[in-house]
C-alpha cells in the first residue's frame, strides 16, 4: 500500500513550508506561486475558488508533461469558462446574476467565499439556492445551511418539494434568510431585496425553474420602471 506516484500539492493557500502551488490575489490578477517562487500573473475573468483550484491543478499537471508554467498561465488567460461555474448570466439595473452548480453546504460555502474574495467586503451578495440533490431533499445536511451561507448578505431558499422546515433550519440567520414555496415567490423576494451594485448568486444542480432568466427579466423591468419615473 502507498502512493508511488509523484505527489503535488495545490490549493488557494500556501501549504506551510512545502512547495505547494497556490495563488495570491494581486491588482493585475492572480499571482501563481510554487512555494516561494512566483511563476507568473494569471489574468482572466473567471470567478470562484473552484476555478482557481482547477487552474492550479492544470498548471501543475502541464508542468509534468513539459509545459513551462509561464506558458500554461498564458494559455489559461484566454480560456473560456465552462458552464455553471460562477457563470455570469447577465446584468440589468446594475445587478449581476450568476449561476453555479453548488448544491451541498460545503460547495455553497466555497462558492460564496470565492465570490466574496473577488468582490471584497463591501459588495452585497444575495445567495439564492435550491436544495435539490437527494441528500438536501432529505434534510440530511440542513443543520449546516446557516454555516454555508455565512458569507452572503442575504439568503433565499426555494422550499418547493421539501419535507423538512427550511425556515427553522435557517432561523439562526435571522432576517438575513427568507424562504419561498414557489419560483414566482422566490423571484419576487429577490427582486424586492436587490439594489444596484448587488451580486445575485443562484445555486442548484438542476434548472432551478429558469430563475436566472426570470430574475434578469425582472431586473430589466425594474430598470425600465425607474427610468419612466425619472
Amino acid at each position: 500500500r502507498g502512493c508511488w506516484s509523484k505527489l503535488e500539492w495545490f490549493g488557494t493557500k500556501r501549504f506551510g513550508e512545502g512547495v505547494g502551488w497556490h495563488a495570491i490575489q494581486v491588482e493585475d490578477g492572480l499571482e501563481i506561486m510554487q512555494g516561494d517562487n512566483a511563476q507568473g500573473i494569471l489574468q482572466w475573468d473567471l470567478l470562484g475558488e473552484h476555478n482557481v483550484m482547477n487552474a492550479l491543478a492544470a498548471i501543475a499537471a502541464a508542468r509534468h508533461v513539459g509545459v513551462p508554467p509561464a506558458q500554461a498561465i498564458e494559455a489559461l488567460g484566454v480560456f473560456k469558462s465552462v458552464k455553471r461555474r460562477m457563470e455570469l448570466r447577465g446584468e440589468h439595473h446594475g445587478v449581476r446574476v450568476y449561476d453555479d452548480f453548488a448544491h451541498h453546504p460545503t460547495a455553497i460555502r466555497t462558492t460564496i467565499d470565492g465570490l466574496r474574495r473577488q468582490l471584497g467586503p463591501q459588495a452585497r451578495i444575495l445567495a439564492v439556492f435550491e436544495p435539490r440533490s437527494n441528500t438536501m431533499k432529505l434534510g440530511t445536511m440542513k443543520s449546516q445551511l446557516p454555516w454555508s451561507l455565512e458569507g452572503a448578505d442575504q439568503a433565499f431558499c426555494h422550499t418547493g418539494g421539501l419535507d423538512w422546515d427550511a425556515a427553522a433550519a435557517l432561523a439562526p440567520m435571522g432576517t438575513r434568510a427568507q424562504t419561498a414555496p414557489s419560483i414566482d415567490a422566490l423571484v419576487r423576494q429577490v427582486l424586492h431585496a436587490s439594489q444596484p451594485g448587488d451580486h445575485i448568486l443562484c445555486m442548484s444542480n438542476g434548472g432551478f425553474g429558469g430563475v436566472h432568466q426570470r430574475l434578469l427579466e425582472g431586473l430589466r423591468a425594474k430598470a425600465d420602471s425607474s427610468d419612466d419615473g425619472a
